[in-house]
């Protein structure tokens, strides 16, 4: 069984992690915004995406398909997720 650690953030949150991951769920949560595409998405692919620089599906269309699977946190199964969200909006992957 992992020792869960209680931990505090540069804000002043405190939570429980067993890992080495500095990751603060409060702040995870808060930075999820509602209106944002990016808030359809599980939290590494929301932060590889956002680490990069792309917080719009007009800037995500900017790149390809493979370029953004070479993102560390962006995983196969987020692509379709994304294919799906730019078609909804007129737009695709670059080519």
């Amino acid at each position: 069984m992992k020792i869960r650690k209680l931990k505090t953030c540069e804000k002043g949150h405190t939570y429980y992690k067993s890992s080495d991951c500095p990751t603060c769920p409060v702040c995870e949560g808060e930075k999820k915004s509602k209106e944002s595409f990016l808030s359809m998405l599980g939290a590494p692919a929301r932060r590889a995406l956002e680490n990069e620089g792309i917080n719009t599906l007009e800037q995500l269309s900017k790149y390809s398909e493979q370029e953004i699977l070479n993102l560390h946190g962006m995983g196969k199964t987020t692509i379709p997720k994304l294919q799906k969200l730019l078609t909804e909006n007129g737009l695709s992957f670059r080519l």
